[in-house]
């Protein structure tokens, strides 16, 4: 099965189309010099423009630039816009001047980049799961500007990008060649998103197979092996670092035809969407693979999915249908697109969402375009730019129709061009008119599994259509297409309730693939639109009381008497709740700016007042706990320890029990937030079981307190520190907490750090 240029599908009217125009706005927005600006400093140049602030001058410098780059391309591929194109030229013309500036190939915007790839060349290699060298996630940072170069060539046909992508292959392939494979592994552990993907990709843009070797040897065999062996826990592990491996393993299989790194790609796709995936299609909470057979932080957290994940989930599952032409990727490839992705822009700004909490009564954070450069800003550069990717697949004489999205398709090989009109999701009709057919050929359109036990109807000409059912496709037979032939097809939906994979009490609402949810208010939405503070991303408004949201009584599981349509109103509904309030359903795409219901706790009539008793009283504890933090820190999860500045020397991180932790057998650090001069009191988490440590707490630069951890704790515990021996110390609104092992002792492990009015 093979995919059609972004170029020969042209999007009509429809939320897909409007999407991607406000993503060319978004992009057309962006000042290109500031972007430039770090690639500029590593290559010793003066930049015309500073960097941007946020993400872009805190350690991932450089990183937009890639994502920018890539989208610039895929979405003249899409548009033909000629102002992205000359801006493609432009951003390729200064990189060029930083790449010949350094001499050697070597392009980056990675600060301090120059020390860091010297030293892992020299054998020096300091890994940590997103640290690589005292640099953030570098290996990251320059996979974008890998991409990019590749991306400019593939989409936009540059003619200098192919050949800065292989200088910049062989400087990196020049600084690893004399490494072992255990050195190679070790630099592995540090988050390096696609760096296997990209090298399999200049191996077949190139011809040489000396780069699909070298994808072999610089791919994390600590995952693939055990994907291998159909042996993985994959719980608490970094969500967006594993996917992308896992995408350049199934690259790998699919040029080197290898079928037992195919199977593991499939293994891995398998587990993440049927025991980690909620009906959105996204996953992970706080960034992080969390237990298949509890999904509690999925409901409490306001970090709940990422859209960085479902980005490389849908590219994962376009390689995988490609090769395998089974319908569950495209199941999932269209509930993702319509659910998650589609979600995560704003409707009038373009601004993108980062995370989507599932917590019920709470909101989504938007990107602006000047203040705000997290890595899911970069990913929604690109989801919005290329819609066209899969909507239209061909094999042999075959067009296969896949997702239902208003378009048009030019079959350049076969002179076939084909037009699809439609309102879907909002109507049940697709209608396809043929615009030309110089070659025969077979129109295929699929059979989604949200059909269940209804039957498509199709006609061509409005007569009854002669067609036949082949591995989940609709083949409508004619044998010879004229113009303005017109296949009327007709998909009917249903209301369907899906629980959360570990069964417990909370359902989400579909009405065939789109997954419905329901405005609740649109009070103290702080931090609606974000600025470029470290953590700007995250919704910081007050948590409703769990026990307070909108709750569905029934004896029913299947609870779909309750839901009725709203006349004249698409995909419109409603819902009466336990207190006799009755809420809209809607698409959640279309929801934004409010605070919103998405999955609904169930109850029946005889457990609803035991259970909402139990909850009021554990969320009274939670959310007074919340209100008195002035700042916390996920110790061991990646973006909490990177949005606070974490440094340290020998240090380690882990999971214990579910939960993270951080020691050092020297020292490491946070920088706390409090900007009002409130900070009354330091919380920290620790463990039973690491009785004996010494290390000492120092705030500032001054020591707080002396810690020797005891025994008699079960399991963990937390002990309070008093802030007022450093009042003075710590007024500045920055406070610099750092843990420092005792001589032949251990620092932590720490679970978990508040800082307490």
């Amino acid at each position: 099965m093979q995919t059609f240029s972004l170029d020969d599908v042209v999007l009509h009217p429809s939320p897909f189309y409007n999407a991607q125009q406000l993503d060319l706005r978004y992009l057309l927005e962006l000042d290109a010099d500031r972007l430039l600006a770090p690639y500029y400093k590593e290559a010793g140049l003066s930049p015309s423009k500073d960097n941007y602030t946020n993400w872009e001058n805190t350690g991932l410098d450089g990183h937009i630039g890639g994502h920018y780059l890539s989208a610039l391309s895929m979405m003249y591929a899409s548009t033909g816009d000629i102002e992205l194109l000359n801006k493609i030229h432009y951003f390729i013309i200064q990189l060029k001047q930083c790449q010949d500036a350094n001499g050697d190939g070597y392009l980056s915007g990675v600060p301090d980049g120059k020390r860091i790839w010297c030293e892992i060349s020299e054998g020096n290699i300091e890994a940590g799961s997103f640290s690589l060298n005292k640099g953030w996630v570098p290996l990251y940072n320059i996979h974008k500007i890998f991409a990019a170069l590749r991306d400019a060539h593939i989409y936009a046909h540059n003619p200098d990008a192919l050949n800065m992508l292989i200088k910049l292959s062989d400087w990196f392939m020049s600084i690893t060649a004399h490494l072992s494979d255990e050195q190679l592994q070790q630099i592995l552990i540090s988050e390096h998103g696609g760096m296997n993907e990209v090298f399999v990709d200049v191996a077949e843009l190139s011809g040489d197979d000396e780069y699909l070797a070298f994808a072999a040897r610089f791919s994390d065999y600590t995952i693939l092996n055990p994907l291998i062996d159909k042996n993985i826990n994959l719980v608490g592990m970094h969500a967006n670092t594993q996917i992308p491996k896992v995408i350049g393993f199934k690259r790998y299989a699919d040029v080197a035809d290898d079928t037992i790194w195919n199977a593991a790609s499939k293994y891995f796709w398998d587990l993440v969407v049927n025991k980690m995936t909620i009906s959105i299609g996204g996953n992970s909470v706080r960034e992080h693979f969390h237990s298949p057979d509890d999904y509690k932080p999925m409901i409490e957290s306001e970090q709940g999915p990422e859209t960085c994940n479902t980005y490389n989930m849908l590219h994962l599952s376009k390689m995988l249908f490609l090769s395998e032409t089974d319908h569950k990727y495209l199941d999932y490839y269209e509930r993702a697109l319509y659910n998650h992705i589609l979600s995560t822009q704003h409707p009038y700004t373009g601004g993108f969402v980062y995370f989507t909490p599932m917590r019920p009564q709470h909101y989504r954070v938007y990107s602006q375009v000047h203040t705000s450069f997290w890595c899911c800003v970069g990913s929604g550069l690109e989801n919005h730019s290329k819609y066209g990717e899969m909507i239209y697949t061909h094999k042999a004489n075959n067009l296969y129709v896949n997702l239902f999205i208003p378009s048009q398709v030019t079959w350049k090989e076969q002179g076939v061009e084909l037009i699809q009109q439609t309102q879907f999701p909002y109507s049940e009709e697709i209608n396809f008119t043929i615009q030309k057919a110089e070659k025969p050929f077979e129109l295929n359109i699929r059979m989604p599994t949200w059909l269940g036990d209804k039957s498509p109807t199709v006609t061509v000409n409005n007569k009854a259509a002669e067609v036949e059912t082949i591995n989940g496709y609709i083949l409508v037979k004619n044998d010879h297409w004229r113009r303005g032939d017109l296949v009327a097809v007709k998909m009917p939906m249903q209301t369907s309730i899906e629980y959360l994979p570990d069964n417990s009490n909370y359902a989400s609402v579909s009405h065939g693939p789109i997954v419905l949810a329901a405005k609740t208010d649109t009070t103290d939405l702080d931090g609606l639109f974000a600025d470029d503070s470290r953590m700007g991303h995250i919704a910081k408004g007050d948590m409703r009381p769990l026990e307070q949201a909108p709750a569905i009584i029934t004896d029913n599981l299947n609870f779909i008497d309750k839901i009725h349509p709203v006349k004249s109103q698409p995909l419109h509904f409603v819902m009466n709740t336990a207190n006799g309030q009755q809420l809209e359903l809607q698409p959640f795409y279309e929801i934004h700016d409010a605070r919103y219901m998405l999955y609904w706790p169930i109850y029946t009539e005889a457990e609803f007042n035991g259970r909402i008793k139990d909850l009021k009283k554990k969320e009274a504890t939670v959310l007074a706990l919340e209100k008195q933090t002035i700042d916390k820190v996920a110790p061991g999860e990646q973006q909490p320890e990177s949005d606070h500045f974490f440094k340290g020397e020998h240090t380690n991180s882990g999971i214990n029990q579910d939960k993270f932790w951080r020691d050092a057998t020297a020292w490491f650090s946070y920088e706390l937030n409090d900007k009002k001069a409130e900070a009354n009191t330091l919380r920290i988490k620790y463990f039973s079981g690491d009785v004996g440590r010494k290390f000492r707490i120092e705030l500032n630069g001054h020591l707080l307190t002396k810690v020797e951890l005891k025994s008699g704790e079960n399991g963990f515990y937390t002990i309070d520190y008093p802030l007022h021996p450093l009042k003075d110390k710590i007024s500045s609104g920055k406070i610099e907490l750092k843990f420092v092992a005792e001589t032949g002792s251990v620092a932590g492990g720490i679970y978990g750090v508040r800082l307490l009015k």
